[in-house]
């Protein structure tokens, strides 16, 4: 087995935060979010990063990443195109939008040689959950089928003040494996937790503050890259014509239909760390306010990757 790499997915658009937030500065001293992840996973014992980015700012990023962890650690780019299909399939006129969280894990698949974490680029974890997720991926897998690793938090610690959010949504057995996970957009914070409109009942659904919840925080065996690549082509043949601009193959969404299906295992790991995001811009001041703090309280150096 090889040794755990870490892919993070900055390819995002930031559409609702009006600009390219995974390079935001918004540490005490102009960290991005990424550095707290690339420094809490280097510290529970990952020593490859690969991001996946978009070409058209690579050389923003580069720019802004490759001398701050030079020497530190592993880094390979992966470029997340709207032209990597299937041969028997072509972009949609018109769309611009990417191909959601699973095309993006697609474009690592080539230098994956053993088992992966995928994290989103504009989160901050906290470090329990890098080094729940690398012990995880270095324990010795004893499952017929293909085991997969999700940590999650509680909903009301992922909710944003100024807009809606989008979550996988988990229903867990008592000893903590992942029965179902659904993911359910434009979620808004109420009093007691969340509450989101369905399609299928007409109806608002209220969703209990402490539902768990996944925030992209993944963990896999390299065997999952082949469920990827096969199932991305069932995708695109039963959305590609519903949805030609919009439709997403969505992490959650793929391992929810394996699961259900029998056809792999996953456990879920609680993270009692806070959880911070900047999925609007509001969210930034709160952000930067917390990551100030943690730095206050030594549990992060100041600066964070010094020169």
């Amino acid at each position: 087995m090889g040794h755990p790499t870490l892919i993070i997915m900055a390819a995002g658009m930031g559409s609702r935060y009006g600009g390219l937030k995974q390079l935001d500065p918004v540490g005490p001293d102009g960290e991005i979010l990424m550095d707290y992840s690339v420094y809490d996973a280097l510290k529970a014992g990952f020593e490859r990063v690969i991001f996946v980015i978009r070409k058209d700012f690579a050389e923003r990023f580069d720019a802004r990443v490759k001398d701050k962890y030079q020497g530190k650690v592993a880094i390979e780019y992966a470029y997340q195109e709207l032209s990597d299909l299937p041969e028997a399939f072509q972009v949609p006129q018109e769309r611009v939008k990417p191909w959601g969280t699973g095309h993006a894990v697609l474009a690592a698949r080539d230098l994956i040689d053993g088992p992966f974490c995928v994290i989103n680029a504009d989160d901050y974890y906290g470090p329990r959950a890098y080094r729940e997720m690398f012990r995880f991926l270095t324990r010795e897998q004893k499952s017929e089928r293909p085991r997969i690793g999700l940590c999650v938090w509680k909903l009301e610690d992922t909710l944003s003040d100024y807009g809606h959010v989008s979550r996988g949504v988990c229903h867990t057995s008592a000893d903590g494996k992942l029965l179902e996970i659904h993911e359910i957009k434009k979620i808004e914070k109420i009093e007691n937790g969340g509450s989101y409109y369905s399609e299928a009942t007409q109806k608002d659904v209220v969703l209990p503050k402490d539902t768990l919840v996944s925030m992209n925080f993944w963990g896999f065996p390299k065997e999952f890259m082949g469920l990827l690549e096969h199932d991305f082509s069932g995708f695109l043949k039963e959305n590609i014509k519903l949805d030609p601009l919009y439709s997403e193959y969505l992490l959650p969404v793929i391992a929810g239909r394996h699961i259900e299906a029998g056809t792999i295992d996953a456990v879920t790991m609680p993270v009692t760390d806070s959880w911070y995001g900047v999925t609007n811009r509001e969210d930034r001041p709160r952000v930067a306010e917390a990551l100030a703090k943690l730095a206050d309280e030594g549990v992060y150096p100041a600066p964070l990757w010094p020169k």
